[in-house]
């Protein structure tokens, strides 16, 4: 995205053998847990984007988000004028309702949570006391074709099975993002004048009877209709979650009961954002990864 808005590009990567095709990338091996020249790597650099992390191992989560974070900051500091830091809604806790918006005092709770609002809250220090100006992007769940994230992949092959079932009360929410909206926030968050010194939400909020109901008509299956009571089903939940294989996770009852929003309001009035992908292309997106991962 940023080659085709005419920028060269420097990518840190830890892959010694990296390379691409596009004259304008340039790959630059660094480790942000070792002992790499991150000063070289911010020479000539304007716009940083802070994307790193670490999804599935908790032990390397606070050296990567918070000590890594350290180590940019110290590097980047007088040299770069604007950067901007990929977030996550994770930050403020887990909320079970409610709208959340981006003053809200943050509440971090799980390693992986803790650890970005800590890295968060050290480049935000950094850019107060003028390192460089910041921008935050705090996007809900991202998908999208490849997603690491499985668990739309498996809802995709239990509402095709005819298995899914909605729990608790109607109108619980469905918080995703399409990962080219991410993007797009992104790159607007890097370069329009009115990000500086922002912190901003970015969810593509459906209910989850809305949600399912597109993933069912991209999957040409008929939209489920069964419900069933959230207390008891909690219940069952908790009692088989250390049978192997049992795919009604605590989790997952928390995912499908949540009544929580987080509006994109601020983005959509501050920097004109709006969404690059609707739901429903980036349903059809996912389905069409879906079906080719099977062949």
């Amino acid at each position: 995205a940023l080659v085709s808005l005419g920028h060269r590009v420097r990518v840190l990567t830890r892959q010694r053998d990296k390379s691409s095709s596009l004259n304008s990338v340039e790959f630059f091996y660094g480790d942000l847990v070792g002992e790499s020249d991150l000063v070289t790597f911010f020479e000539d650099v304007s716009v940083f984007f802070h994307c790193a992390g670490e999804i599935s191992d908790p032990t390397r989560m606070h050296s990567l988000h918070v000590d890594g974070s350290r180590r940019l900051i110290n590097a980047a500091a007088g040299k770069v004028t604007t950067w901007v830091q990929l977030s996550s809604t994770g930050a403020y806790g887990p909320r079970r309702s409610g709208i959340v918006l981006e003053d809200e005092i943050l509440s971090p709770l799980g390693t992986y949570e803790v650890s970005k609002a800590t890295a968060d809250q050290i480049v935000w220090k950094a850019a107060s006391e003028g390192a460089f100006s910041c921008s935050i992007l705090r996007p809900s769940i991202v998908y999208g074709a490849g997603m690491p994230n499985q668990s739309l992949y498996a809802m995709l092959r239990v509402i095709e099975k005819k298995l899914f079932s909605f729990i608790g009360y109607p109108g619980s929410s469905a918080n995703y993002i399409h990962v080219d909206n991410v993007v797009e926030a992104f790159l607007q968050c890097g370069f329009h004048a009115n990000a500086t010194g922002q912190v901003f939400n970015l969810s593509d909020h459906r209910t989850m009877e809305e949600f399912v109901g597109l993933m069912s008509k991209k999957m040409v299956v008929s939209v489920p209709k069964l419900r069933l009571p959230e207390k008891p089903t909690r219940w069952i939940a908790g009692v088989m979650q250390a049978v192997p294989g049992w795919p009604l996770t605590l989790s997952r009852v928390d995912a499908l009961t949540s009544f929580v929003t987080y509006p994109t309001t601020k983005i959509e009035r501050l920097i004109a954002y709006h969404h690059k992908i609707s739901m429903d292309d980036g349903i059809a997106d996912l389905v069409r990864d879906y079906r080719q991962r099977r062949l």
